[in-house]
């Protein structure tokens, strides 16, 4: 079972890596394959019928705020009307940066909320992810229409048009559901334009915009030290210090040949280092973001099954990359990389955009309370940025963009109505977002956007009594 486990882990990160029909001309750095693991979208749900789903187009502004620009581009959605009729309430969930797919619109607990309520599904998709791609090249002066304002922008001009073309909708009311970034949509949707949506449901949403995310990888942490054991989380915690101390103290060849990296991999080089470092914390940030029943105490077996820490953590980073036949951790790659995606379209060079123009959640090793040691700052992240977009994206440059985000919608305090925001107790972005005292659902042991599913006899008694509210709230916005 552990070796299917581990086996699943690596295929899981493999099919993470190929998004979007990427093109596959390039080799892709183990930074960018961990950071992509960590953007797909909400776990797809299992589609128990056959259900027909339609994939539909509508034009969108390139520029929702200048009129005198009039380009255009097509925005792609999908539509589920199985269940409408006259006067349907319409059920949309926001994409985020991931292509849109049927299975959220097709099972699960907002497609059962639907039927319920005889509802419209929709499934939106998000500018510059999927196939809605506004421009030709993805340059950085072509990325200025990528901004959260312009993709809400978005969403309320389709519920405008999709009401106005269809006469059995023209009074419906409107609710909206999404996770991780397209749950922050939500909120934000609500604040924006609070008279188009009666509700939403906001499972995983960070709220507050921060360059350096100290507190991810403590809950990363928490999570392998409640599920997987004390002995575990200090045997990660060593294995990594014991990797950075072999790499201090003249025993960088050893190191080297443990971790299988590339020969031109530069262990004097401080972005190589911290390149490799952040990306083998990034594989444990993957398993615990996603986390399910039994996960964490199987890859701990495998962890504790070495001795020696290091080989336990250099034998499970190898696993988590698919067996390369030498892993890329060099900085400049991940920076080919993304370059390379100016006219090679897949979501990592476009959300690598958004986290420097709008968001940052650099996911940093700055602080003492986790176990993977201290060599990823967000600096690494910073110079990314600049390497990448533009030298104007510097540390100052970032944190204004991300103090305006902060402005713009209330940070921890965006002040709306009739929005049910779910977190899990052991998702590491939970501290970007509303907890029990502000009023927000938190799913003890639930990892990231783990509340979609039906409800079932398998969800704890918290994961059922926060399914039951949103069924509860959902009828009470549509009565």
């Amino acid at each position: 079972m552990l070796v299917l486990k581990l086996v699943s882990l690596a295929l899981v990160l493999a099919v993470a890596n190929q998004v979007n029909g990427l093109k596959w001309q390039k080799d892709v750095p183990i930074l960018v394959k961990s950071l992509k693991d960590l953007q797909r979208g909400p776990p797809k749900q299992k589609i128990l019928n056959r259900v027909n789903v339609a994939e539909k187009w509508i034009t969108q502004p390139i520029d929702h705020f200048d009129e005198s620009n009039k380009a255009t581009y097509q925005m792609r959605y999908l539509v589920n009307d199985e269940f409408q009729t006259e006067g349907s309430p319409i059920f949309i969930f926001l994409g985020g940066e991931w292509e849109a797919e049927p299975s959220m619109i097709s099972n699960g607990h907002w497609y059962d909320m639907a039927k319920e309520h005889k509802g419209l599904l929709v499934y939106t998709e998000h500018r510059y992810y999927g196939q809605s791609i506004p421009t030709d090249t993805m340059t950085t002066d072509n990325l200025k229409y990528l901004h959260v304002k312009q993709a809400l922008a978005d969403v309320a001009n389709f519920i405008k048009t999709y009401k106005s073309q269809n006469a059995q909708l023209t009074n419906s009311k409107v609710l909206l559901s999404g996770g991780s970034y397209s749950a922050t949509m939500v909120v934000w949707f609500k604040r924006l334009y609070p008279d188009l949506v009666v509700g939403g449901w906001a499972s995983s949403a960070p709220l507050l915009a921060k360059v350096d995310f100290t507190e991810y990888k403590e809950v990363v942490g928490r999570a392998f030290q409640e599920l997987g054991g004390q002995k575990c989380y200090d045997h990660i915690q060593k294995g990594i210090s014991d990797l950075e101390q072999m790499f201090a103290n003249n025993r960088a060849a050893e190191a080297r040949a443990m971790l299988r990296l590339c020969g031109d991999f530069d262990h004097n080089s401080d972005l190589d280092m911290w390149s490799l470092f952040g990306s083998i914390s990034n594989i444990f940030s993957g398993v615990a973001q996603y986390q399910t029943t039994g996960d964490l105490p199987y890859y701990c077996d495998f962890l504790l099954s070495f001795d020696d820490a290091a080989t336990a953590i250099a034998n499970f980073a190898y696993w988590a990359w698919n067996y390369p036949s030498c892993i890329d951790a060099r900085y400049q790659s991940t920076v080919d990389y993304y370059l390379w995606g100016i006219e090679n379209f897949d979501a990592s060079r476009p959300w690598y955009y958004q986290t420097c123009n709008e968001y940052g959640w650099y996911q940093s090793s700055n602080s003492r309370n986790q176990p993977f040691g201290t060599k990823f700052p967000a600096t690494l992240y910073i110079e990314l940025c600049k390497d990448v977009f533009s030298s104007k994206y510097a540390n100052s440059f970032i944190s204004g963009n991300v103090a305006q985000t902060n402005e713009d919608f209330g940070g921890m305090n965006p002040e709306v109505e009739n929005v049910y925001m779910t977190h899990g107790g052991l998702d590491p972005w939970n501290p970007m977002g509303h907890g029990v005292a502000e009023g927000a659902t938190v799913i003890s042991g639930a990892s990231h956007c783990a509340d979609f599913s039906s409800i079932s006899s398998s969800d704890t008694s918290e994961m059922r009594a926060s399914k039951e509210r949103i069924a509860e709230l959902v009828r009470e916005w549509l009565a």
